[in-house]
């Protein structure tokens, strides 16, 4: 099983799917994860990615393309996997699906999360996430606090805003992701394999309630 989380920045595509990959038994990867693991393992991918990220320079498409493509071969991705953040544009879910075919592969599903663009803003802005890279847990002060602000619940580490958390440049994200990633629901509307879905505290439809309708969805 092969599941895409498509969604804005701060729609919960990380919280769905953490919640998917419990209830479904396969392992949920952000791109971030996968550049993480890929410098950690100190691959040849990962120390070209590592240049990348340590001048502040976007990795280029079609490395980040090669590294996803060697995370999605490991063993403990052999019953399935949630993409969360992968692909970002028209072309890597192009490559994305020729490299799926070539391995006797395909999407199961693409999960697209829809919430409101001032809801995003006011969540984000809410956000904080445990420093300790160990447990990251993520934390809203609105939504769900911490018992003791500024303490993690998990693990009693420090709770951090992130630089790229600030409104303006949340502002900056949705323009781009809405610019670049966008016409991506297009693409796997066309294949019917898009599943959108509204998320939002204002209709009172958050994460589990999404979860549990795509677990059906899946039956």
């Amino acid at each position: 099983m092969i599941l895409i989380m498509l969604g804005a920045p701060g729609t919960g595509k990380g919280t769905v799917a953490g919640i998917l990959s419990k209830e479904l038994g396969i392992v949920s990867v952000s791109s971030g994860d996968i550049f993480r693991k890929a410098i950690s393992d100190k691959t040849e991918l990962g120390k070209e990615v590592e240049k990348y990220l340590a001048s502040g320079a976007l990795v280029p498409d079609e490395l980040t393309i090669k590294v996803i493509e060697a995370r999605l071969l490991e063993p403990d991705l052999e019953k399935g996997v949630i993409l969360d953040g992968f692909p970002r544009t028209t072309h890597q879910a192009e490559e994305l699906e020729k490299f799926l075919k070539d391995n006797g592969k395909s999407i199961t599903k693409v999960i697209n999360l829809v919430t409101p663009k001032e809801e995003i803003v006011e969540r984000i802005v809410n956000r904080r996430i445990c420093s300790n890279q160990n447990c990251k847990t993520v934390f809203n002060m609105k939504l769900n606090p911490p018992k003791v602000e500024g303490i993690c619940d998990k693990c009693g580490g420090e709770l951090i805003q992130r630089k790229d958390d600030k409104e303006e440049v949340i502002n900056s994200r949705l323009d781009t992701y809405y610019t670049e990633t966008a016409p991506i629901e297009k693409f796997y509307e066309e294949k019917g394999l898009l599943y959108s879905t509204q998320i939002s505290e204002k209709i009172n439809r958050l994460a589990d309630k999404v979860a549990k309708d795509v677990v059906e969805l899946l039956k």
